[in-house]
């Protein structure tokens, strides 16, 4: 038992992690005019594969199977309003609101959630991977899979339900203000 834990104290191939990071830095703020009125949740398998022209796969060429889950926000900005936006009646029980369409947010793909779910690597490509001083950039399947999440979403309807919620909280927002009838139109309606 002592051997045990001397062994476990003194051991020259233990490993342990220090964190020598500097801390964040703020480099800036943006105010937002923005009403966030939806977000889709998505997830999708990016198979790429690289092959040499003249050699078959075992000797040079990759396949990665990569898993990519993130999230789109839809919302509405508010900061292109313009004066006559909002209308209202003489007795001020009736308004008359003008949206803009709702819009997407770039995509944000969620570390904890995406990884790479399988790799097959020629020889050359092993070598070249052992050899190198830098790990394997995984950067290109992340891209993709961020190109393909903005993809989904843009074909869903999401920002169809970005708007419909936009207007159900103008509608009652402006009811507990006091007005009777509240119209929440969109630009391009007529």
């Amino acid at each position: 038992m002592g051997a045990r834990l001397t062994w476990a104290w003194l051991d020259p191939f233990g490993e342990r992690a220090i964190d020598r990071s500097q801390p964040a830095l703020l480099q800036s703020i943006q105010d937002l005019s923005r009403f966030e009125a939806a977000t889709g949740n998505f997830q999708v398998v990016v198979d790429l594969e690289k092959d040499a022209a003249f050699l078959p796969d075992a000797i040079k060429g990759t396949r990665t199977l990569f898993v990519g889950a993130g999230s789109v926000d839809a919302y509405v900005d508010f900061a292109g309003l313009t004066a006559g936006a909002i209308s209202m009646n003489a007795d001020r029980t009736e308004v008359t609101v003008r949206l803009p369409r709702a819009q997407l947010e770039k995509p944000s793909l969620d570390n904890k959630r995406s990884y790479t779910y399988h790799q097959q690597r020629g020889i050359l490509d092993r070598v070249q991977d052992f050899l190198s001083s830098s790990p394997q950039n995984q950067q290109e399947l992340y891209v993709l899979a961020e190109r393909k999440i903005a993809d989904a979403a843009a074909a869903s309807d999401l920002r169809a339900r970005a708007d419909q919620n936009t207007k159900i909280m103008l509608e009652g927002l402006l009811k507990s203000l006091g007005f009777t009838k509240v119209t929440v139109k969109y630009a391009d309606e007529p």
